[in-house]
């Protein structure tokens, strides 16, 4: 996949300002085309609360001064990066009824901040595995905060050999390719069937010219996601590559999972597919 079309998903959360510079900057290095997005304008307090008109329109004041700073800060971003030309923010009322992974569908992937923790974003905010899921395309989830020189010098791929697993990988595999880049594949537990001599994930990055080394870690008690980022740490990877959630919606939400603690966790970006 070549990067040349990029979706930022901005619905109000702190971690925009450091996805859209990260967007940026990706955008500047492979030619892309740069478009923002702000999703859900509706507040948190308008659905749960009887509010007074008065107190509607305050409200909407304060969320258009929001939604105008959040263009700027864009705007700046995509001029300081070269992309005045090749960059545009869509107000909330361009985009009607459509939802967010409707949009999504036509761009190579999205870029979005950190699950937020605070229950008014979680409201309004599309989590970023949801969005791969309902998408069908990769989803960049970029830390608050995070900014660096060198774009995923070193790239962490979760690896379990399913199927979430396999298109995460191939989605990944234009920023795999780029040299110079350090690559690990990171497989937690033990219980992986052998494959046959030259059919294994190795030999098959190999094949596109991209040497990675093979780490397999043991399960602890505190899950799998805390191996990933643990190893992350070790090995300071600025990139982790991994598979949305296999199972079902219900049980993500009352039992958390992998993908989802990574993203609410990770220190560096973290790149997914479903």
């Amino acid at each position: 996949m070549s990067i040349k079309n990029i979706l930022i998903a901005h619905s109000g959360s702190a971690g925009f300002p450091s996805s859209v510079k990260h967007a940026a900057k990706i955008a500047a290095k492979h030619d892309a085309w740069l478009t923002c997005v702000y999703g859900n304008a509706s507040s948190y307090f308008e659905h749960v609360l009887g509010l007074t008109e008065d107190l509607l329109d305050k409200l909407g004041s304060a969320r258009n001064e929001k939604i105008a700073a959040a263009r700027d800060l864009f705007q700046q971003a995509a001029a300081e990066a070269g992309l005045a030309e090749r960059s545009r923010f869509i107000m909330p009322n361009e985009i009607g009824k459509m939802n967010l992974p409707e949009l999504a569908r036509n761009f190579d992937f999205v870029v979005t901040g950190y699950h937020s923790n605070l229950p008014t974003d979680e409201f309004r905010v599309v989590s970023p595995d949801m969005i791969s899921l309902q998408s069908g395309r990769p989803v960049l989830v970029v830390p608050n905060g995070y900014s660096t020189d060198q774009l995923a010098s070193h790239a962490l791929v979760a690896w379990d050999g399913k199927r979430s697993a396999a298109r995460a990988l191939n989605d990944a595999m234009t920023i795999l390719e780029e040299k110079p880049r350090r690559v690990t594949i990171l497989s937690v537990g033990s219980s992986f069937p052998k494959m046959p001599e030259g059919a294994d994930i190795l030999t098959h990055l190999k094949r596109h010219n991209v040497d990675a080394e093979h780490v397999i870690r043991p399960k602890s008690k505190g899950g799998i996601a805390e191996v990933i980022q643990e190893t992350a740490r070790e090995l300071d990877a600025k990139l982790i590559v991994m598979g949305a959630y296999e199972h079902s919606k219900f049980s993500q939400d009352l039992f958390g999972g992998v993908t989802h603690e990574v993203t609410r966790t990770s220190k560096v970006p973290v790149f997914m597919s479903h």
